[in-house]
């Protein structure tokens, strides 16, 4: 008997290869990205960009899917609002607004949104009397509790907005004489050409009465010519039938 070669199993290396590709899925799914804030400026915003536009994409179609009202408030790192609703935002927030209302009162706690709402009065009234103190100070009102220091920066900031305010009414000077100094070349030449017409009209004019008196005076002297010879032919026929002597 002779000894049988093993022929290798198809599906055992197909399982096998399943198997390990199924273990490369698994770490790297175990394999956990850690997040942090992104220190490279440009790659911060086109990040934020892509993922706003991923979380709104996805918040759309869980209210399409799931029949819901959606709302999403988001502020960049400079600021910038961007928002998305399913519905009308406004809507969505009244809803909110109620819901929490209605919760607080159940449970006797004050609204998230009235403290919220305190806490930006209070910061904006805040910012209204600073802004009201320093700009009494600007007009040299209330410098009593100033030091020396202070002083000297109220200074730089009175020479700073005077250099500004003289640098725009000089700005506004050269302008308004670059108008007029434009207005008065315009009226030159539109005077030049008035001037110009006025001479062009009074030339027609003499050389329409010269041409006017030349006409009459030939008119004249071609009637003298013809009138004469009738006459003298006149004289002497009837110079004849009289029988006057001949002077000759």
């Amino acid at each position: 008997m002779g000894s049988e070669i093993a022929k290798p199993n198809p599906s055992s290396s197909h399982s096998k290869k399943g198997q390990d590709s199924r273990s490369v899925v698994k770490k790297m799914a175990r394999e956990k990205r850690r997040i942090k804030k992104i220190d490279n400026i440009t790659a911060r915003q086109v990040t934020f960009s892509k993922r706003r536009r991923g979380i709104f994409k996805k918040a759309g179609e869980l209210s399409v899917l799931c029949d819901a009202d959606v709302a999403l408030i988001i502020f960049s790192a400079t600021g910038k609002l961007f928002e998305f609703s399913s519905s009308r935002m406004r809507d969505i927030l009244g809803r909110y607004n109620l819901h929490a209302s209605n919760i607080n009162k159940v449970m006797g706690l004050p609204s998230p949104y009235h403290q919220l709402e305190d806490c930006n009065l209070s910061r904006l009234s805040q910012e209204v009397e600073d802004k009201t103190k320093q700009l009494r100070k600007l007009r040299g009102e209330d410098l009593e509790g100033l030091n020396l220091e202070e002083l000297q920066r109220l200074e730089k900031m009175l020479e700073s907005g005077l250099s500004r305010v003289s640098e725009k009414k000089g700005e506004f000077l050269m302008s308004q004489i670059s108008s007029l100094e434009k207005r008065g070349s315009e009226l030159v030449d539109e005077n030049r050409r008035l001037r110009e017409r006025v001479v062009t009209m009074e030339m027609a004019k003499t050389m329409a009465l010269k041409e006017a008196v030349e006409t009459e005076s030939a008119t004249t002297n071609v009637s003298s010519y013809d009138s004469g010879a009738p006459l003298e032919d006149d004289f002497s026929d009837t110079s004849l039938k009289l029988g006057l002597p001949s002077w000759e």
